[in-house]
């Protein structure tokens, strides 16, 4: 969703369904492979772990546990890739799951009315 009045609306979308969480991890992931600095990049790990993926966290994504074990490890030693398998699920569950929804939603059809 690249348009960003969209992703607006599908985000909006995402949270009448109580599951913003994953377009905000898949944000949040987005930002931390724009960073370079190996402190700014260990700080956004381990706020997005806490975020996002801690089973604490009432933000907590969907994970199965073979991706949450890949994550373990790369926290250890953070990099802008840490989180790229655990992304990759998010954006799949989204993409199969939530988007096709979206398209479906009366949101999005009024928001077709609109610019047509």
């Amino acid at each position: 969703m690249k348009c960003p009045g969209g992703r607006k609306l599908f985000r909006e979308f995402l949270r009448s369904e109580y599951s913003e969480e994953n377009m905000l991890f898949y944000l949040a992931c987005e930002d931390l492979k724009k960073e370079d600095n190996p402190e700014l990049i260990e700080e956004k790990a381990r706020l997005i772990y806490e975020d996002y993926i801690s089973i604490l966290s009432p933000k907590e994504v969907s994970l199965d546990s073979r991706v949450r074990e890949v994550i373990n490890r790369n926290m250890v030693d953070p990099t802008p890739n840490t989180f790229d398998e655990a992304q990759l699920q998010i954006w799949t569950l989204m993409h199969r799951d939530s988007y096709p929804r979206f398209l479906n939603s009366s949101v999005y059809k009024k928001l077709l009315q609109q610019l047509s």
